[in-house]
C-alpha cells in the first residue's frame, strides 16, 4: 500500500469529491461568525447547517470542503484536567476535517460509494481491515435496514468475509453510537461509521467497534438526515441530507501506517522540534509515559495556538482567547515538567508555520503576529509563575503550609499551576497540598461558574428552535434600533442567544437613560406589528459591503455571504450579513421585552432581552 503525504491526501479527498460532482467551497475562519453560543467552528458541518433544514445553498446541492476546527474538550477541563485526550495517538485540539453534502440529493448508495471508493481504491486501505457500524433500531426509529444492505454488497463485491470470528464486520449499534440530532430538534437521522483495525490484539472478549482501545480506528461518518424531531416526536423529514465527515490526521496515520498522529509527516517535525529542545534539557527518561505525553501535549497546543492566532484570536481573560492562553500556558507548563526554563514556544511555532503555510498561506502572512503573541504570552507567564511564588511565600509565612484551597486560590487568582505549588512545598519541606482537595475546591469553583453561565454555548446556528429562532430575528430589530436612537457608532461586539432569551454587547461610554431603553423597546415591538417579511440574497462579499454599512467581522467573511433584508429590500428596516436561523415574518415572534442592561467594561455595555407570547 502506497503512503501519501497529509497533503496528497487532502487533495486526492477534493479531487475525488469533483469527480462526484461536488462543488469545494472554502473552510471559514474557526471565529463561528454569527454565532456568539460556539466558542470555536467545531466541526466540517458548521458552513453547512442552515442548508439542512432546506435553506438553497448558493453553490448547488453536491457541496464538499476541508474545514479546520477547534475542540477545547480535548484538552480536558480548559487544560488542567489529566483525563485529556490530547496526549494520546489520535487526539488534537486543532485539527482539520474532511466534509462533504448532499443537500436532498443523492443518499445513501452514493454516499457509501464515495466513501468506499476514497479508502478503498484511492487510499489502498485493505478491505479485510474494513469494518463499519449502523444504527440498530429503536422505539423512534427502525434499524437501518438499507445501510446494512448497501455494505452487505461492498462486502460481497470485494469478496470480504462477512464475519470475521465471532464478530460481524457490520455492527448494529444504539442511538448513543449511531444516531445524530440536533440539540432541540430539527433534522436528524441514522450514522454509518467506518473503522479500520489496526491489528493490535482485542482488549476484551467484548472488544468491538466502539471500543477506546484503539484497536479499531474511526475513518469517517455518513450521517443519514431522513427525519425530523420535534418536541421528543419523529416524523419523516420530506427530504433527505446525507453529511460526511472525516478527521484528516487520522487518516493520514493510517495511510502512513504510523501508531500515532505525531508520526504523520505533518506533525513530526514539529514534535521532533520539541523533543530536541527537551532532551537538551537532560532532566527525564525518554521512556517515560510522562515524558511522551508532555512531548504531544507542547506540539499539539503551539500548532493550535498559531492557528487561532492566525484567525484572530489573541489570549485573554475570556472566552477563545482564555483558551488560547491556556493552551500556550499549558505547553509551557509542560515544558517545565521536563526541565525546560528558557523560552521556546517561538521555536516550535516556527515549525508549526512552516509545516502548515503550504495549505495557509496566512500562517507565513500573519508570521511575525502569531510569533509576538505567543512569546508575549510566554512572559506574561513566566511573571505569573514569579508572582505566583512571591505569592506562595506569604501564604506559607502566614501559615506554615498550603492546603489544597489555598493552591487552587493560586491557581485561580495568579494562574499558578498545581504541580508548581507541590514542587515548591517539597523543596521548603512542608506539608504538601492534597491534590483532591485542590479538585474539589475547583469543583465548587466551576459549579458557581457553571450557575452564573447558564444555558452559555447551547443554542447558535445548531439551534434551530422556534424560540432561538424569533430571539436571533429580534436581535437584528435590536440592533437597528440602537443604532437608529443611540447611533452610528452601535455595532455588535458579542452575543449570545438561547431558546430562553437574547444577550447583545455593544460599544457606548454610558448607560442608556430609562428613555431610550423605552424607546428602543417600542422601536423593536414596532417592527414586529408591522409583520414585515424577512428574506435573503446571496451576494458576493464585495457588494454586500457596499450595502451592509455596520457589518463586522468583515475579514472572517466568505467570498459569498447572506444579506438578510426585514422589509422590504428598497426600504428596509433592517440589512445584515449573518448565516443564523431568522423568522419568515416579524410578526411570528412575539412581544419584545428588555429585561436588563449593564455596563460589562470600559466602554462596553449588555442588554438581555426576552420575548413574551
Amino acid at each position: 500500500m502506497k503512503k501519501y503525504t497529509y497533503k496528497e491526501i487532502r487533495d486526492m479527498y477534493l479531487e475525488l469529491l469533483k469527480d462526484f460532482d461536488h462543488e469545494i467551497i472554502p473552510g471559514v475562519n474557526l471565529l463561528p461568525d454569527g454565532d456568539a453560543t460556539l466558542l470555536f467552528v467545531n466541526s466540517g458541518m458548521f458552513p453547512i447547517v442552515p442548508y439542512l433544514a432546506g435553506e438553497t445553498h448558493p453553490k448547488g446541492n453536491r457541496i464538499a470542503n476541508v474545514q479546520r476546527c477547534v475542540r477545547a474538550k480535548n484538552m480536558g477541563e480548559m487544560g488542567d484536567s489529566d483525563d485529556q485526550d490530547v496526549g494520546d495517538n489520535t487526539h488534537n485540539t486543532a485539527f482539520e476535517m474532511l466534509g462533504h453534502w448532499s443537500l436532498n440529493d443523492y443518499f445513501k448508495e452514493t454516499a457509501i460509494e464515495i466513501a468506499v471508493k476514497f479508502y478503498i481504491e484511492k487510499l489502498g486501505f485493505n478491505i479485510n481491515d474494513f469494518y463499519v457500524s449502523v444504527f440498530e433500531g429503536n422505539e423512534n426509529s427502525p434499524k437501518d435496514e438499507d445501510a446494512i444492505n448497501i455494505w452487505k454488497e461492498v462486502f460481497e463485491k470485494y469478496g470480504v468475509e462477512p464475519t470475521v470470528g465471532f464478530r460481524e464486520r457490520i455492527q448494529p449499534l444504539d442511538e448513543s453510537e449511531n444516531w445524530w440530532e440536533l440539540a432541540g430538534g430539527g433534522p436528524c437521522g441514522p450514522c454509518s461509521e467506518m473503522f479500520l483495525d489496526t491489528g493490535i490484539d482485542y482488549c476484551s472478549d467484548e472488544c468491538d467497534v466502539s471500543c477506546s482501545c484503539e484497536k479499531f480506528v474511526e475513518l469517517g461518518n455518513n450521517v443519514f438526515m431522513q427525519f425530523l424531531s420535534e418536541a421528543g416526536q419523529y416524523k419523516p423529514l420530506g427530504r433527505h441530507n446525507v453529511d460526511f465527515g472525516g478527521g484528516l490526521v487520522r487518516i493520514t496515520m493510517l495511510s502512513q501506517g504510523v501508531t500515532s498522529l505525531y508520526e504523520t509527516d505533518i506533525f513530526k517535525p514539529i514534535y521532533d522540534c520539541v523533543k530536541q529542545i527537551a532532551s537538551d534539557s537532560q532532566t527525564k527518561p525518554e521512556d517515560d509515559e510522562s515524558y511522551e505525553t508532555s512531548l504531544r501535549i507542547i506540539t499539539d497546543h503551539i500548532h493550535s495556538a498559531c492557528w487561532m492566532i492566525m484567525d484572530g484570536i489573541l489570549p485573554s481573560k475570556s472566552e477563545q482567547g482564555f483558551v488560547l492562553r491556556r493552551l500556550i500556558r499549558r505547553a509551557i507548563r509542560h515544558a517545565r515538567k521536563l526541565g525546560v526554563k528558557e523560552n521556546f514556544t517561538n521555536k516550535v511555532a516556527e515549525v508549526a508555520i512552516s509545516q502548515f503555510s503550504p495549505i495557509y498561506p496566512e500562517l507565513n502572512e500573519k508570521k511575525d503576529a502569531i510569533l509576538n503573541a505567543i512569546s508575549e504570552e510566554e512572559e506574561r507567564f513566566n511573571k505569573t509563575i514569579s508572582n505566583g511564588i512571591k505569592e506562595f511565600n506569604k501564604l506559607v509565612k502566614q501559615n506554615s503550609k498550603i492546603d489544597g484551597k489555598e493552591s487552587f486560590k493560586l491557581f485561580e487568582t495568579y494562574g499558578f499551576p498545581f504541580e508548581i505549588t507541590q514542587e515548591l512545598a517539597r523543596e521548603q519541606g512542608i506539608e504538601e497540598p492534597s491534590f483532591e482537595e485542590f479538585k474539589q475546591a475547583k469543583a465548587d469553583h466551576k459549579k458557581k461558574s457553571q450557575s452564573a453561565a447558564k444555558g452559555l454555548f447551547k443554542g447558535g446556528l445548531a439551534d434551530t428552535t422556534d424560540a432561538s429562532t424569533h430571539l436571533h430575528t429580534a436581535t437584528h430589530l435590536l440592533n437597528e434600533s440602537l443604532r437608529r436612537i443611540v447611533g452610528d457608532h452601535i455595532v455588535q461586539r458579542g452575543s449570545n442567544i438561547t431558546p430562553e432569551r437574547l444577550r447583545f454587547d455593544f460599544p457606548c461610554e454610558t448607560k442608556l437613560t430609562p428613555e431610550q431603553l423605552l424607546e428602543v423597546e417600542n422601536m423593536v415591538n414596532d417592527q414586529i406589528e408591522n409583520a414585515l417579511n424577512i428574506k435573503y440574497e446571496v451576494m458576493n462579499k464585495e457588494d454586500a459591503l457596499k450595502i451592509v454599512n455596520n457589518a463586522q467581522f468583515a475579514d472572517r467573511y466568505p467570498d459569498e455571504v447572506n444579506v438578510y433584508f426585514i422589509g422590504d429590500k428598497d426600504n428596509a428596516f433592517s440589512v445584515e450579513i449573518c448565516r443564523g436561523p431568522h423568522a419568515n415574518n416579524t410578526s411570528e415572534i412575539g412581544k419584545f421585552k428588555i429585561v436588563k442592561h449593564e455596563n460589562i467594561g470600559s466602554g462596553l455595555k449588555r442588554i438581555k432581552a426576552v420575548l413574551e407570547k
